[in-house]
């Protein structure tokens, strides 16, 4: 049985990121490690439905709490809440590789929403790490830049009144909580919807709509050359309305080499909507970097 580690981690700026390693006790420290990204307004448990999918693969899992979600802090003081990016969270990333993975681990990526940002992000900012330590990566149901939000009216001016604190409009904190109906597909499992919106509901409004305005601005296509370097994969759902499909066929002629898979009646919870095919994947991943070398 696998045993589940959690450790409070500090990053140089001095957000405390809650990480949880999930792994088996006689797990050798060179065997590969999966780092989960998780998106925008949730927290790390929106991927244990694919790690409890995994539980057979001998392989080290490790998520963590992206700041300001979950019980990670967000690590910036309320007057430069405006100044959040992806770009802090591609750091956090590194710090957890740095901090938490054995050194002799090879790294598996994946990155689901924002998590996949993420990803492009440190591939961007590390890609000296792309091709040696981190052998592969999977991006589900994201988007390099031209994420569907500000297209509401009035959403955006709320999202900046809850990024600083400030009382909302009648409404508004019910405006920002709906932004996650719609997000799944066709015919979702409603358990898997309440937990989504349970987990929405507790994150912090600040962190909503911080979040809400580095995602509208994030473009993190100059990751792409780090990404060329490794093993990856692209799932994408045709219902998606958060990174719409069409972004994720931007991300496949950018990247070439990745494999492909486009779900025709999935939305964008692909953790929970997919679970299966987002498993897959990672074992795909998984295969092809026991049966290759790092230097093939």
């Amino acid at each position: 049985m696998r045993r589940h580690d959690r450790r409070g981690i500090v990053t140089p700026d001095g957000a405390v990121l809650s990480v949880h390693t999930h792994a088996h006790p006689d797990l050798p420290a060179d065997a590969p490690t999966l780092v989960l990204a998780h998106g925008w307004a949730v927290n790390h448990e929106s991927w244990l439905p694919v790690v409890e999918e995994l539980a057979d693969e001998p392989v080290r899992v490790v998520l963590w709490d992206q700041r300001g979600h979950g019980r990670s802090t967000i690590g910036l003081r309320r007057a430069e809440m405006s100044s959040v990016s992806v770009e802090h969270t591609g750091r956090d990333l590194d710090t957890v590789l740095r901090t938490v993975v054995p050194a002799a681990s090879p790294v598996v990526l994946a990155g689901h929403s924002m998590g996949g940002l993420t990803v492009m992000a440190l591939a961007e900012q590390r890609p000296d790490l792309f091709g040696t330590r981190v052998r592969a990566a999977l991006l589900v149901a994201t988007a390099a830049s031209g994420v569907a939000l500000g297209e509401r009216t009035g959403e955006a001016a709320v999202m900046r009144m809850a990024a600083r604190g400030l009382p909302l409009p009648p409404g508004g904190n019910g405006r920002i909580r709906a932004l996650v109906g719609g997000l799944f597909g066709e015919n979702p499992d409603p358990d898997a919807v309440e937990t989504a919106r349970a987990q929405v509901a507790a994150t912090k409004l600040a962190t909503f709509g911080a979040f809400y305005g580095a995602l509208l601005t994030a473009d993190q296509s100059a990751g792409f050359l780090g990404l060329e370097r490794v093993r990856l994969g692209i799932v994408a759902g045709r219902l998606d309305p958060l990174m719409p499909v069409a972004r994720a066929h931007a991300l496949r002629v950018a990247l070439p080499h990745a494999t492909f898979t486009e779900l025709p009646h999935a939305g964008h919870m692909l953790p929970w909507e997919a679970t299966d095919v987002v498993a897959d994947e990672v074992r795909d991943l998984l295969a092809e970097l026991r049966a290759r070398p790092a230097s093939a």
